[in-house]
C-alpha cells in the first residue's frame, strides 16, 4: 500500500562521513536494511539526502552491482525529483520500493569502503557558487537528476555508465547539502557526458 513520508525528528547530516555513519545504523537491529530504515537514518527534509542515498548506493561496490539496485534507485529519484518540480511538500514513495532490502553484511561492506574516500572529499566541499544551488537553482538539477534517472535502467547494460550516473547524483545531493556550486557544475557536466556515451552505445 502506498506511504506518505511523515517529516522525521533530524537533520540531514551536514557532510558526506556523518551521512555514511548513519547508513550504518539504519535498521540495526534487523538482519537487512530496507530503503525505508534508510530515509529514516539520512533524513527526508530535502531533496539532497534522497540525491545522496540513490547516488552513493549505486556508487557501492557489491550493492550497486546488484541487478536491478540501478532502476530501484532510478525509482527513488525519478519520483522524488518529479514531486519537488510540481512543487509538493512531502515525497510520496510506494510502500514496495520503500521495503525494499539488502543483506546488512554486504551493506555495512559497501559504506565502511566508502569512509575513506568520504573523508577526502568532505576536506574540499564549503559554500561557493551559491547560484547554482539555491532557490530556484535546486528545480534545475532536479530536472538534471530526473533525466539521470530515466536513463540509469538502459544504463544497466552500458559497462560504467551506472557509476557515471551514481557519481552525478552524489554530486548534486552534496551541492545541494553544502551550497557548493562548483560540485553541482561538475554534476551538469558529468551527466551530460555519461548520457552521451549511453546515447552513442544504445544508438
Amino acid at each position: 500500500m502506498p506511504s506518505e513520508i511523515p517529516d522525521e525528528p533530524h537533520e540531514c547530516p551536514t557532510n558526506l562521513t556523518g551521512l555514511l555513519a548513519r547508513m550504518q545504523r539504519a535498521g540495526q537491529r534487523e538482519q537487512s536494511v530496507s530503503l525505508d530504515a534508510l530515509l529514516d537514518s539520512v533524513g527526508r527534509r530535502s531533496f539532497a539526502p534522497f540525491l545522496l542515498l540513490a547516488g552513493l548506493i549505486t556508487l557501492a561496490p557489491v550493492v550497486g552491482d546488484i541487478p536491478g539496485v540501478p532502476t530501484l534507485m532510478a525509482l527513488l529519484v525519478g519520483l522524488s525529483a518529479t514531486q519537488l518540480l510540481v512543487g509538493r511538500d512531502h515525497v510520496w514513495l510506494p510502500r514496495w520500493l520503500l521495503q525494499r532490502r539488502v543483506a546488512r553484511e554486504r551493506f555495512v561492506q559497501a559504506t565502511r569502503w566508502m569512509e575513506r574516500p568520504a573523508s577526502w572529499v568532505d576536506r574540499l566541499i564549503k559554500p561557493r557558487l551559491t547560484w547554482l544551488t539555491r532557490p530556484p537553482a535546486h528545480l534545475p538539477a532536479a530536472l538534471t537528476c530526473l533525466l539521470i534517472a530515466l536513463a540509469m535502467p538502459p544504463m544497466e547494460v552500458v559497462p560504467f555508465s551506472a557509476t557515471g550516473a551514481g557519481l552525478a547524483l552524489t554530486l548534486f545531493g552534496l551541492a545541494l547539502l553544502a551550497n557548493d556550486g562548483l560540485l553541482a557544475l561538475l554534476g551538469y557536466l558529468l551527466t551530460a557526458g555519461t548520457l552521451g556515451v549511453v546515447i552513442t552505445t544504445i544508438a
